[in-house]
């Protein structure tokens, strides 16, 4: 190793250890559940998973992926064009499109393979990408790959200004010449660090008056909301209406890994063809495969997971509110608190921690300076009692810190 560059690596992390910004992996040793097991701190609640509705350890969920893993084994080692694909992710892709109500879907190893593989494939020279600011990481780095496209940025759920760059791109479009090129509309359905949800009706609506593309990655909305958890296209009506979906096998539905895209046939097949990710990656691991497949169907037979969530997510919302902390409004299962200060947030969840409750402290630069926050996420396995638990240790902690009186 270049002693020169190892010191600049040392040093850069002692910096953030002296800001108290460097972050710390915890080891579990069980699976994920409402409470689990970490070496560094023992039997704890989860207030940080996604695992919105507890399917990660769901009998019948593991049972299909040992079935998946013993009938297909580990993997083709190689990409599917090249040594062929399983017909368990046709299957799931030919079902993941049943549930979003797509002509078609395409899986990849994660969402956000699925993000920085769709744009650069349908963008090129004439087209626009128009992205809402407080959009996902994988949004941001897969619409940079898009080069030859103009892109934009506008701001959070701002339909003036959403409109304003739509009638700039539509007219440098007719001005060039070329209808054809798309323009693209892309958001969060829920965005994670807020808990708020995309204002999809006004998007959909302008999309079909200026003839533009809407996409939508439902990563955290898919199995949290609508009457039966297909997403926040389900939860406006919108079904059939929104162009392209990106979402993720890896968080409601058993949360190991995998993401997708769904849409028209037309677009699927040209992903196949042309989307880097997908052509120079391996498969979903069809152990997910079968797994995910499996949480897809122990949802719909069991809607009543979507209502018992919603319960957890609005009896511990009041909890908070009850106690004097003000987390920010939203309908979905991230309650997100302000705390201010990235290092303070970071303090704050380790003192969390060590009163039994897992819960993470988010600062610069994934939210802006000085909106830091703990953000809890609920899941519909959580009983009263564990939500009780945790709203006792923020109610003490949130008193040693100065938050509450």
């Amino acid at each position: 190793m270049n002693t020169a560059f190892e010191t600049r690596l040392r040093n850069e992390l002692g910096d953030l250890r002296k800001a108290g910004t460097f972050k710390h992996l915890r080891h579990l040793t069980t699976p994920m559940a409402p409470e689990v097991h970490m070496e560094e701190a023992g039997d704890v609640i989860v207030l940080s998973s996604n695992n919105y509705l507890g399917l990660s350890d769901q009998p019948e969920v593991i049972e299909a992926g040992i079935e998946g893993l013993k009938k297909y084994g580990a993997g083709t080692a190689s990409v599917r064009f090249i040594c062929g694909t399983f017909d368990i992710h046709r299957t799931l892709e030919d079902r993941i499109a049943q549930f979003l109500g797509t002509e078609a879907s395409l899986t990849y190893v994660a969402c956000w393979n699925a993000n920085t593989g769709l744009f650069a494939t349908i963008c090129g020279e004439g087209s626009a990408i128009i992205s809402d600011e407080l959009n996902h990481a994988s949004i941001i780095d897969g619409v940079r790959l898009a080069s030859k496209a103009k892109r934009s940025v506008y701001k959070h759920a701002d339909m003036a200004d959403l409109e304003a760059k739509l009638k700039e791109a539509n007219a440098l479009r007719q001005a060039q010449g070329d209808t054809s090129a798309p323009i693209l509309v892309v958001t969060d359905g829920v965005f994670s660090m807020e808990g708020s949800i995309a204002k999809l009706p006004e998007i959909v609506a302008l999309c079909k008056k200026y003839d533009a593309v809407s996409v939508v990655d439902d990563s955290h909305g898919t199995g949290v909301m609508g009457k039966t958890g297909r997403g926040t296209i389900e939860h406006f009506g919108l079904t059939g209406q929104v162009d392209i979906i990106t979402g993720t096998l890896g968080k409601a539905l058993g949360g190991a890994a995998g993401g997708f895209i769904a849409g028209s046939r037309a677009l699927v097949d040209m992903l196949i063809q042309r989307s880097r990710p997908q052509l120079f990656s391996n498969a979903l691991p069809p152990t997910v495969a079968a797994s995910s497949l499996a949480a897809l169907d122990y949802l719909d037979a069991h809607p009543e997971m979507v209502d018992r969530l919603r319960e957890n997510v609005a009896y511990f919302r009041a909890g908070l509110q009850r106690i004097g902390f003000k987390p920010l409004d939203g309908p979905s299962a991230i309650v997100p608190i302000i705390v201010g200060d990235t290092a303070f947030a970071i303090a704050m969840s380790d003192k969390l921690l060590e009163r039994g409750i897992f819960v993470t402290g988010f600062g610069f630069p994934v939210v802006p300076e000085g909106t830091a926050r703990i953000r809890t996420q609920l899941s519909a396995k959580l009983t009263k009692d564990e939500m009780d638990r945790a709203l006792a240790a923020f109610e003490a902690v949130g008193k040693e810190v100065g938050l509450l009186t």
